[in-house]
């Protein structure tokens, strides 16, 4: 292949990712009511709307285009991530898209209808034959045996965001909100995974001088909260997170504390109760992560009202429910890992309709 043909490809390809789907941008930016609160709007950017139903899509796409611009993924390179959640989906997604080979190394353990949605895609799956703390290099050899490209999204998610992300969830809900009340939120509250999603957001609220202050919340043993308190930039808890998609083991590279104005804490029975209302009481049917962002919200909420102070709020919905149907919306599997949703289900019940917040819950 000629430099030319291959540049030639490259473009053609990246104007193809770019354009993907019925409706690539923006996703749906939806009201939520809350009966008590009256003078401060909750919104919710629903990331679910992405083709593959998930914000990682936007974060995949963004690589992809990085690496296709960098020449790291060329007409026939195959791509190879370490992954068995919504990554892996986007990225056999996108690599279909532009008919290269695509594996996901993913843990023994994935469920089945995880693995069928990425053989869907056009992707291909093998049992990683390490522990999922060595995953990343058993999908990192592979690549270098094949000459393919090892798509890690912990390190080079942020980066792509930043060269290749726009418009950035950030940029669409500015734009949303332009309609709206109050077009300029006090808040956005996002979780981190990759740290890609609060770094963009960060960035946009900096570069146009925007008041708004970016709260990130953080599930139980994750490194990003106490990293964020401390100022140590390599902290490790050593514990997985036990809500998908956002909370890590050990900080990565895209987690930019810098650029966050609060971190909050957040219990798995709570992140779980603020799903289940959700889906119940509102009738969203979004993943746990969403749930762990609601809760964070909801303190912040009654944070403005204690303060006098009007205005909007927004947060994610990042997936959609159907793969936790067998588990964090499963009663019995709740349970069995000793988590009891009910008292902060109470707490979110009596906060929606009488505005009263629990004071000990109430961020620092």
């Amino acid at each position: 292949m000629t430099e030319e043909h291959s540049n030639a490809w490259a473009a053609a390809a990246i104007r193809r990712v770019g354009a993907d789907g019925p409706q690539v941008a923006p996703t749906p930016l939806r009201r939520l009511p809350l009966a008590a609160i009256r003078d401060i709007q909750v919104y919710l950017k629903d990331e679910s709307a992405h083709p593959t139903g998930s914000m990682k899509y936007r974060l995949v796409r963004a690589m992809f285009c990085e690496a296709i611009a960098s020449g790291a993924i060329k007409a026939d390179t195959p791509v190879i991530a370490a992954t068995s959640g919504p990554v892996a989906i986007a990225g056999a997604h996108f690599a279909s898209l532009l008919s290269l080979d695509f594996t996901a190394v993913v843990p023994a353990r994935t469920p089945p209808e995880v693995l069928a949605r990425i053989s869907g895609e056009g992707g291909r799956w093998q049992i990683a034959e390490q522990p999922p703390a060595a995953a990343q290099e058993e999908a990192r050899a592979l690549a270098e045996q094949f000459g393919g490209h090892f798509l890690d999204h912990f390190t080079d998610a942020e980066r792509a965001m930043a060269v290749c992300g726009e418009p950035t969830v950030a940029d669409e809900i500015f734009v949303q909100l332009s309609r709206e009340q109050h077009p300029i939120p006090q808040w956005i509250v996002t979780g981190a995974g990759t740290g890609a999603t609060s770094a963009a957001v960060g960035r946009h609220l900096r570069r146009h001088g925007h008041p708004t202050r970016l709260a990130v919340v953080d599930p139980e043993n994750s490194a990003y909260f106490p990293a964020w308190v401390s100022g140590c930039g390599d902290y490790t808890t050593g514990m997985p997170s036990r809500i998908p998609g956002i909370g890590r083991p050990r900080t990565e590279p895209g987690f930019l504390p810098t650029v966050i104005d609060l971190m909050i804490p957040v219990p798995d029975a709570a992140s779980i109760a603020a799903l289940r209302w959700l889906r119940t009481a509102a009738g969203i049917e979004a993943g746990p992560a969403t749930g762990t962002n609601f809760w964070g919200t909801c303190h912040l909420v009654a944070r403005m009202r204690e303060a006098g102070v009007r205005g909007s709020i927004v947060t994610l919905i990042g997936d959609t429910a159907g793969p936790y149907l067998n588990t964090h919306l499963n009663p019995s599997w709740v349970h069995a890992r000793g988590l009891d949703p009910a008292p902060y289900e109470a707490d979110i019940e009596r906060f929606v309709h009488t505005g009263e917040w629990p004071a000990g819950a109430r961020p620092v």
